[in-house]
């Protein structure tokens, strides 16, 4: 599956557009492939940012997945003009990853 961020495919012809879809997901941004930040480790900015970054990471790659298999359901094998949203979730820990595109077959 092509996916990108640009209206178009460089040596592909858009041959049907068959709609928008999304990929969404969310997760603590305190944690990463299952391990937690310590209470101890919120206070070293340095550890804070590293697990801040993994998990942002892996709650991006679940939103990337999400919008392939909604783009297969569709019968798509691109999908175009791709946005990808971050937002944190007011008074609490958890971010969520929004990403819309254009599924479309190209050959």
């Amino acid at each position: 599956m092509i996916l990108t961020t640009t209206n178009n495919i460089e040596n592909f012809k858009i041959v049907d557009y068959l709609g928008i879809v999304t990929g969404t997901a969310y997760d603590s941004s305190y944690s990463a492939n299952g391990s937690k930040l310590s209470f101890k480790d919120m206070f070293s900015m340095s550890k804070y940012y590293e697990k801040y970054s993994l998990a942002l990471e892996g709650i991006k790659e679940k939103a990337f997945q999400n919008l392939k298999n909604n783009a297969t359901k569709l019968g798509a094998n691109a999908v175009v003009g791709i946005q990808l949203d971050v937002e944190p979730l007011a008074n609490s820990s958890t971010l969520l990853v929004s990403i819309t595109g254009t599924a479309v077959k190209v050959k």
